[in-house]
């Protein structure tokens, strides 16, 4: 891995976008910041996670960097990662659990530079099952979850998030059954939010700037209060 060819997460919260190197618990892991405009910046932080790695997923996935961008609009620092063996991340794929372990890595991180931000998480598909299953581990402020595979994954033992949770799914997704979906949320005792959304598959061709619509709309009462500017 070349890993080392980026530099250093910082001490503190970047100023300006970039890619990092941040050392995690199989090596280092490839990070990537976008602070949120002053001038609309609320008082927390996005992490999103990606796909599956072991079937092309990155965090340069279009409906991720799309999440990114949606919740940078709304006014979060986003940060992107790749799990590990992805990328420049190093280590190799460990079925869910290590991914976990990277993504407890970069949330001490954030919280180490941000210790007063709200922390949000979102994620797609496998991302999703990885966010989910640490949210509330992490206290997470917020959740998004893009086509959540929940017949692929143990989403049943999962202890469910405490936080307002938004999920999104295609309603002719070829990858993630839609109505195990519906299902899976209606037989929660406490229901996040759920949009559906038709003729769209799993990748959302054609249909990110809807996906980015739909979550700016259904977010924007949770979001945490504006930034103090000094």
């Amino acid at each position: 891995m070349g890993a080392t060819s980026l530099a250093a997460l910082p001490a503190q919260f970047p100023v300006s976008a970039g890619r990092y190197a941040l050392a995690g618990p199989a090596g280092l892991i490839e990070v990537a910041v976008d602070p949120a405009e002053s001038a609309l910046a609320r008082a927390g932080t996005a992490i999103i996670c990606h796909p599956h790695p072991l079937q092309g997923g990155s965090m340069s996935n279009k409906v991720v960097t799309m999440l990114a961008r949606t919740l940078g609009e709304s006014g979060l620092n986003t940060v992107r990662f790749n799990f590990r063996g992805v990328g420049e991340s190093e280590g190799a794929f460990d079925d869910g659990n290590g991914e976990g372990a990277d993504l407890v890595a970069v949330a001490d991180w954030v919280r180490s530079t941000q210790p007063g931000d709200a922390l949000w998480l979102a994620g797609f598909s496998f991302g999703s099952y990885v966010s989910i299953a640490h949210a509330r581990q992490l206290d997470a402020a917020g959740l998004v979850s893009v086509a959540p595979p929940v017949e692929r994954w143990p989403f049943a033992a999962l202890a469910l998030p405490g936080c307002p949770w938004l999920i999104v799914q295609g309603e002719d997704d070829d990858v993630v059954r839609p109505q195990a979906v519906y299902d899976f949320v209606e037989q929660l005792e406490a229901k996040p939010a759920l949009i559906r959304m038709p003729e769209t598959g799993h990748f959302f061709h054609r249909k990110l700037m809807d996906l980015r619509g739909a979550v700016r709309h259904a977010i924007r009462g949770w979001l945490p209060p504006l930034r103090d500017r000094e």
